[in-house]
């Protein structure tokens, strides 16, 4: 047999093939998976999988978080007081007995920091969100695993000996390092892995403060870039271990005392709307002030690894005239919801934290920014509550609500976390009458702090280094568009029993210059046998054979009911430039071909949502003209 014989056997048989091949659901059998698009589902097993693993990281989170805590009150008790003990200590107490002494323990500190992030890992530097942040949009969320250890360690050393930080950042940012461990070590998607990275912060938060929605909430705006039953469900479950097993192991009391309030009348509501925003006043001031002390930092001339020591003799020496500044200090917070502090010290709390903080946490050591913004947000709330109160005696502010509003707000409008800001305010006090108070203050903040700051204190970081961070959460347009809507229903087909000469000669006068790289093949009765392109018909020697016998693959095709999207990851996945679509009830028959430029037509409707209508137009369908000429 010669080879050409051979050659137009094997095509023939490629021909009976494709010939048989019948797109629609009574001959599935013949249809391989790869040929038409998947299914888009919300869920599946693996979700289960995925679930499990969280609700486990849960737990481990939660026992990272009080072995965290012990650490820090263990670094505090030898570092200020020479003992060892895991029972929490305040700083602020050893200060009279230690005098300016004081001033060189946070400067230990900041040395072992710094080595740490030397020779250990560079990542341990800063509050650990953004970081986590750069991971999971650069590098598919995996985090080194040298980090889990690195980052509390490091933290604690660098709290324990002073510093201005919460423990709820460290947790926060080794539970998310935990969660990216755990998907490297196990047969996880890059999907699965940012999952479990969200639901080990989560977690962290949860198990800091007891506040397992808030916790939620911070990682679909801060870190998941989604809202998908697939990842918050695990997320969701993470923070119900954690939060349950801080419960068993430390009570139920909120982490933050707080005398019940009242509800809000309306005039008190419209203040804490404008403090709302001018806490987003604020929080742009803070935010470009930390990123401009890091920018001098930058300028020193010493390597970065002595920057933590330089910045802890600020933290040093501010907590010689301010002891309250030094450590985790959550009590501050506490006092100021509670009102229990003078309008003077809490004028000079604020004012000295932020120094403290700012410089420590330019310098790049290892800290978080949540329990600081909170003491600072506090504060300055109270205060212009009680200023409020002295002009408005009659308008009923509250200061303490006004010290939580500005808590929050502060936050929502650095962070743009802006439901975990509300959700968190009320799960740390347990206050539900200030949920609307809170809703309307974190809501200004977040307006003010979007119109006048491109990036926020979490992602100013990382844009710098080029990453952009997505801050807006919509809905793809391509999952709500049909196939059949933006296809091209006139489609150029090809005969598949026809012969390749004629189909050649046909080519040559009909399409000379035709853009047209790719034909589908259908039988009699319209059913698509194959795709053939241009070149495949072009190159062909043998003239007598049918065009069918060409084919070298089994047509990938989309049905007409197929959402744009489910079409547009087809294409994608088997690096293809169009797509035969075909109907999915009846007689199964070509109905269009859905190319690249159909796409991206697509998004059209997108771009019309957010352009000026004219409402005119609306209002009075019919001019003036065609209504007298109706009448």
């Amino acid at each position: 047999m010669s080879s050409g014989s051979h050659h137009k056997q094997a095509g023939s048989s490629r021909s009976q093939q494709t010939q048989g091949l019948a797109v629609s659901p009574a001959l599935s059998t013949v249809v391989d998976a790869e040929q038409v698009p998947a299914e888009r589902q919300p869920m599946d097993l693996r979700t289960l999988r995925t679930c499990l693993l969280a609700l486990i990281l849960g737990v481990a989170a939660s026992i990272l978080a009080l072995l965290l805590v012990w650490l820090i009150a263990f670094v505090t008790n030898l570092a200020f007081y020479g003992r060892i003990s895991t029972e929490f200590a305040s700083p602020a107490a050893a200060v009279p007995s230690l005098g300016l002494w004081v001033v060189l323990i946070p400067v230990v500190g900041g040395l072992i920091v710094g080595a740490m992030a030397r020779y250990g890992s560079r990542a341990i530097r800063g509050h650990g969100i953004p970081e986590a942040m750069e991971q999971i949009l650069t590098n598919k969320s995996q985090i080194p695993a040298r980090v889990t250890i690195l980052k509390p360690v490091s933290s604690a050393v660098a709290i324990g000996t002073g510093g201005p930080f919460g423990a709820e950042g460290p947790i926060i940012a080794t539970g998310g390092a935990l969660g990216s461990l755990i998907g490297q070590i196990t047969a996880s998607t890059p999907a699965e892995r940012r999952t479990l990275l969200g639901a080990g912060a989560a977690a962290g938060m949860a198990a800091t403060f007891g506040s397992p929605v808030a916790a939620v909430l911070l990682a679909v705006e801060l870190l998941l870039f989604e809202y998908r039953p697939r990842s918050i469900i695990p997320v969701a479950l993470a923070a119900s271990a954690a939060t349950g097993m801080r419960i068993a192991l430390e009570g139920s009391e909120p982490a933050f005392h707080m005398t019940n309030i009242a509800p809000a009348p309306l005039s008190a509501l419209a203040f804490y709307i404008v403090l709302g925003a001018l806490m987003g006043l604020l929080s742009v001031v803070i935010t470009r002030s930390v990123y401009a002390i890091e920018e001098q930092f930058e300028k020193l001339p010493v390597h970065w690894m002595w920057w933590p020591a330089i910045g802890a003799v600020v933290v040093g020496v501010v907590g010689f005239f301010a002891p309250d500044t030094l450590g985790v200090g959550y009590y501050n917070i506490s006092n100021i919801l509670s009102n229990n502090l003078t309008v003077s010290a809490i004028a000079v709390l604020c004012v000295m934290k932020f120094i403290s903080w700012s410089i420590a946490l330019g310098s790049g050591t290892s800290g978080g920014t949540l329990a600081p913004m909170f003491t600072i947000g506090g504060g300055i709330g109270g205060l212009i509550g009680a200023g409020a109160i002295f002009l408005l005696p009659a308008a009923g502010i509250d200061v303490r609500i006004a010290g939580l509003v500005g808590m929050a707000a502060l936050f929502a409008g650095a962070s743009r976390a802006l439901l975990a800001s509300v959700v968190f305010a009320f799960e740390t006090t347990l206050q539900p009458m200030a949920l609307l108070p809170l809703l309307g203050g974190c809501a200004s903040a977040y307006l003010i702090s979007s119109m006048l700051m491109r990036n926020t204190i979490m992602t100013e970081k990382i844009a710098r280094r080029g990453v952009q961070t997505p801050n807006e959460y919509s809905t793809d347009p391509l999952d709500h568009i049909l196939v059949r809507d933006v296809a091209t229903k006139d489609v150029v087909t090809i005969r598949a029993n026809q012969q390749v000469g004629a189909t050649q000669d046909w080519m040559q006068a009909n399409m000379p210059g035709s853009e047209h790289q790719g034909y589908p093949l259908v039988n009699d009765v319209g059913t698509l046998v194959g795709v053939i392109t241009k070149k495949e018909i072009q190159e062909c020697q043998e003239r007598g054979y049918r065009v069918s016998e060409l084919v070298q693959t089994l047509p990938r095709f989309v049905y007409d009911d197929c959402t744009v999207r489910q079409a547009a990851d087809h294409m994608v996945n088997h690096d293809i430039g169009r797509l035969p679509v075909v109907n999915r009830e009846g007689k199964p028959r070509l109905v269009g071909i859905l190319t690249r430029s159909d796409i991206m037509s697509a998004y059209r409707k997108r771009i019309s949502e957010y352009q000026m209508e004219d409402a005119s137009k609306k209002i009075f369908p019919f001019s003036k003209h065609q209504s007298t000429t109706q009448a």
